[in-house]
């Protein structure tokens, strides 16, 4: 078995004709697998590998997904607005606890329920976002 000093393999995945998902390490010619789903073929590529290298079980693997430059669009879209609305979350989170707070506290005093009537939040949530505060 021929040991390769690779800190990282990079594996192509590709899909072929008959819809199976073809995996090759690059770099190591000869070691390829295939799968019905992109998850076999990477759970498989790994035992292809340890016919070439003696570490194929600790190796670090790094996925190539080959995808049409449409779905590629589709996937940077949504990641994009995936994290600007993990932002505005967060962003929504800090005003809950600040609503919460002077809701709660000064001169109102309200109560967790009427708090969270006006919130538009379960009085759970209103004390769990209390308590965050402390």
């Amino acid at each position: 078995m021929a040991e390769a000093t690779m800190s990282a393999y990079h594996v192509a995945y590709e899909r072929d004709v008959s819809g199976w998902w073809v995996a090759s390490v690059r770099g190591v010619r000869g070691c390829h697998t295939q799968g019905r789903t992109v998850d076999e073929a990477r759970r498989r590529v790994r035992e292809a590998l340890s016919l070439f290298v003696d570490h194929a079980a600790s190796a670090k693997l790094v996925d190539h997904v080959k995808l049409p430059a449409t779905v590629k669009r589709a996937i940077r879209e949504y990641a994009s607005l995936r994290r600007r609305a993990d932002a505005e979350d967060k962003r929504a989170s800090a005003a809950a606890r600040r609503a919460v707070r002077v809701l709660r506290g000064g001169k109102l005093k309200m109560s967790a329920r009427d708090a969270a009537a006006l919130l538009g939040l379960s009085h759970q949530r209103v004390h769990q976002l209390a308590q965050s505060e402390r």
